[in-house]
């Protein structure tokens, strides 16, 4: 019998990936309700994806007291912990998009709760058959000199052009503009206090709601970061620039960024993770290579919302006195995988790639970098980075 979903947020990456996969899956889920702030959105999306007008609901809440439902996916902007723990409170399992959370704080509130539903939080590069393959391979390794991370960030909707993004052209019900922004303002003084806010939108686009993918790929490997030595953050603008950043001036700020960290990784070696908005790159890429004594393993991601678009693999080692390299390429898309893991996570109990302590993890690093960032700058920065800044990170 089919997992009975609910889904909170009806933006750009539920359209693009998360609704189109549900329902062309019905031997996994029924998609049974919807939820969004935007009434636009709740009849576009209720009409393409056939929900029934008594199941499209304007808040979470009356979505869950409405019942009918195994299970709840979360794909709302912003911090997720509020609506993960409200949907626990209603006995459900939750799947997560990132950022799970912009605080530890709000992750330890999550990690407090006594005998909680299921969670996973949705890294789905971790699900892709060439990460799985790669990182199936750096466990037979036994001196990674270091992995080095890029990422080259075009403006988002130069990605999403292919799934026909439906976007609301009347403002939100100003009762639920004001509380977002109180939330938001909330978590912001939550994570770095009184910073620029450049920076907090560094931290929390950039870093929490980006490179965090890397960060679980790191993990994956088994090679998390163990320190952050250095870190930077700058912002430059060309005059010779075409495309507008557009919306994404809301989540990186009026000139995006570019980060920096470097460090050492737990299993030894060291670490380098770039990442950089580029208005006119042509192209989403991401790259992720390990280095050893024997050779190399490299990761080459395409666009996520390239669905089956494969992640190139490429496995360099010597072959007598001659250098072999094999490629390994697949079809099978990550975030369908994910989404099967997500059902047996749901009917089994299977655990997730990753859960609460991963996710926490992996924001702790986010935060470690901008400490470090704001340690050799000088920068002003406070809540839950600050008591960062000047300790061992």
């Amino acid at each position: 019998m089919s997992i009975r979903l609910g889904v909170v947020g009806l933006g750009a990456v539920a359209q693009a990936v998360h609704l189109p996969l549900v329902v062309r899956r019905p031997d996994l889920f029924a998609l049974s309700a919807i939820c969004d702030l935007s009434p636009e959105l709740l009849e576009a999306m209720g009409d393409r994806f056939a929900v029934p007008r008594t199941r499209r609901f304007a808040s979470s809440a009356d979505m869950l007291d409405a019942g009918g439902l195994d299970a709840v996916m979360i794909l709302a902007r912003g911090s997720h912990a509020a609506p993960v723990l409200e949907a626990w409170r209603a006995g459900l399992p939750v799947f997560s998009e990132k950022p799970l959370a912009y605080t530890i704080a709000e992750v330890d509130e999550l990690l407090a709760v006594e005998a909680p539903p299921a969670l996973m939080v949705g890294y789905m590069k971790q699900y892709d058959p060439a990460v799985v393959e790669a990182a199936r391979l750096v466990a037979g390794i036994d001196d990674v000199r270091s992995i080095e991370v890029s990422v080259l960030h075009p403006p988002g909707m130069s990605q999403l052009e292919i799934a026909h993004i439906v976007s609301p052209t009347r403002p939100l019900p100003a009762e639920a503009t004001v509380r977002l922004d109180a939330e938001e303002e909330r978590l912001q003084q939550q994570a770095v206090g009184d910073a620029d806010t450049d920076l907090w939108r560094a931290y929390r686009g950039a870093l929490v709601s980006s490179l965090a993918h890397d960060l679980s790929i790191l993990r994956s490997f088994g090679t998390p970061p163990a320190s952050v030595d250095h870190a930077d953050v700058w912002r430059m603008a060309s005059a010779r620039q075409r495309r507008d950043p557009g919306r994404d001036r809301r989540s990186f700020g009026e000139h995006p960024p570019s980060i920096q960290a470097t460090g050492t990784l737990a299993a030894g070696g060291r670490y380098t993770l770039a990442w950089h908005y580029l208005p006119d790159f042509p192209a989403y890429r991401e790259t992720v290579r390990v280095v050893h004594g024997a050779g190399s393993v490299e990761l080459v991601f395409p666009s996520p919302y390239l669905l089956h678009a494969p992640t190139e693999l490429t496995v360099t080692e010597l072959d007598g006195d001659a250098e072999r390299r094999v490629v390994r390429r697949s079809v099978t898309e990550a975030f369908e995988r994910q989404l099967e893991a997500f059902a047996v996570l749901v009917t089994d109990g299977v655990p997730p790639r990753t859960g609460l302590e991963g996710g926490r993890a992996d924001i702790l690093d986010c935060q470690r970098i901008v400490a470090a960032w704001a340690a050799r700058t000088g920068a002003p920065v406070g809540g839950e980075v600050g008591a960062l800044v000047g300790a061992s990170v």
